[in-house]
């Protein structure tokens, strides 16, 4: 009698074998592809390349040791991106606790009961102008925890609420406009004028968050009208992100004001970021004491805001830890000497294509560089003296190289899992990788399309410092 046999389903590994495999692989690199370095000097207090000092090294393959600590180190690294996190988990957990985010859910419910798709550009296009003026990619997960419930309630799936943050947030990082870490970085080592060149900028902002906006609006309809269509697959608990808690109390005073102090608050962020650069050291402060005012002004006492920061600490330890993992695969690349290289060859592709051509290779070639240095201003530390060397060569200006960095930096951050923050924004939707490979691959191919035309477009209109 035959034996019968069944295939297996492919199941997508743990993001953490994933980042370990890569790890693992980067390791294994170092004993094959030559180690090489450029010389480095101080700009601003970065640490720059100088174009065409590229020479090979002696191979200093990673050891046991250097790749047993890779993971601890990269977490090390990156303790503060980490906690800065873990205290966004904190801050929501209590508000959540202090009727806050209810309050704000049953409001918006009610402006967008009957006209629920509008709530997509009402959300896109701020938080994208948001992120595109400072830089603060990393604010989908403050804002993605609030608008789950939301989305539920009004009968999206959770791919929609996490499309429509994620979106929003990489449109306006890959499109900035003055954000001070990324573009700043990038105009300053190529010698142009701090944040230059906006008018053109905010022409491709507008395009790129149009095509956002139709596209998860797309998604919408699809779903709505074919609920097989939804690309979630997983087995999770919608009920989790919209229940209530039991000690959560009908709307009340406190709980009004506690809701308006919050949104002050979220005000005088804006404020530190814009006048003083927050980053998460000062971010994170701000998370912790926000939860603390706003959960005694909603009549939460000590000890329940301190049981609500550790419940909200927990649901968002994975997405927060994976951020250090993460970061383990630049650090074996950095021990075996062999990340300089790959820039150096990155960059010796571009010097075959025609002149026109250049900023598209360049966009790539960033967008690749990504995986490997997931950092907006460490990568343009790491690489705009190469470009900027290859953009004099090619005859095109300095922000036309400034803008192709933009986009191979930008865009690729929500598909790369080795980028930290888009990780643990799928943490907190529980939204499998896989599922959303299967979504935004679409959209990615219409962004870096659009992309390759504005950058063809700057090319031959000499896109300029103004």
């Amino acid at each position: 009698m035959a034996k019968s046999t069944t295939k297996r389903k492919f199941e997508m590994p743990h993001i953490y074998v994933i980042l370990f495999i890569l790890i693992t692989l980067g390791a294994i690199a170092s004993y094959i592809v030559p180690a090489g370095e450029f010389d480095r000097e101080e700009v601003d207090g970065r640490s720059v390349i100088i174009p065409n000092t590229f020479e090979y090294i002696q191979q200093s393959p990673v050891g046991i040791f250097e790749f047993m600590t890779a993971i601890p180190r990269g977490v090390e690294q990156t303790v503060i991106i980490i906690f800065g996190i873990m205290a966004i988990g904190a801050m929501f957990r209590v508000i959540e606790k202090a009727g806050v985010i209810d309050l704000i859910i049953n409001f918006l419910i009610k402006q967008f009961g009957d006209k629920g798709l509008l709530i997509i550009p009402t959300i896109i296009v701020p938080l994208a102008l948001f992120v595109a003026l400072t830089g603060n990619i990393e604010s989908s997960l403050i804002f993605l925890p609030a608008l789950l419930p939301l989305f539920l309630r009004l009968g999206f799936d959770r791919m929609a609420a996490t499309a429509t943050v994620l979106i929003a947030t990489v449109v306006g990082f890959s499109v900035a406009l003055t954000a001070p870490a990324n573009l700043g970085t990038a105009q300053t080592i190529a010698e142009l004028p701090l944040f230059s060149g906006m008018g053109y900028r905010a022409i491709v902002l507008l395009v790129m968050t149009i095509i956002g906006i139709l596209f998860v609006t797309y998604y919408i309809k699809r779903v709505q009208k074919d609920p097989s269509k939804s690309l979630i697959t997983d087995d999770v608990d919608d009920s989790q992100f919209t229940e209530k808690d039991d000690d959560i109390r009908e709307v009340s005073t406190r709980t009004v004001v506690a809701t308006w102090v919050f949104i002050a608050a979220l005000g005088f962020m804006l404020f530190g970021i814009f006048q003083y650069q927050w980053y998460f050291i000062e971010l994170a402060g701000f998370y912790i004491m926000t939860g603390l005012i706003v959960g005694l002004i909603g009549g939460l006492g000590p000890s329940k805001i301190a049981e609500a920061m550790n419940e909200g600490i927990r649901n968002i330890l994975l997405g927060a830890l994976i951020v250090g993992v993460a970061r383990a695969v630049s650090v074996v690349l950095e021990d075996g000497s062999i990340m300089d290289t790959v820039v150096h060859g990155l960059s010796l592709v571009i010097t075959f294509l025609p002149d026109w051509l250049v900023p598209v290779a360049m966009m790539i070639v960033q967008g690749l560089l990504n995986f490997l240095i997931p950092s907006g201003s460490g990568q343009a530390a790491a690489t705009m003296p190469i470009m900027v060397g290859l953009v004099d060569l090619a005859e095109m200006t300095r922000q036309t190289a400034v803008l192709a960095f933009q986009f191979g930096d930008g865009f690729s951050n929500i598909f790369y899992p080795t980028s930290g923050y888009f990780m643990a924004a799928l943490a907190i939707a529980q939204i499998k990788y896989t599922d959303w490979l299967k979504f935004i691959w679409p959209l990615l191919l219409l962004w870096y399309g659009a992309a390759a035309v504005f950058l063809v477009i700057a090319f031959f209109i000499d896109y300029g410092p103004f």
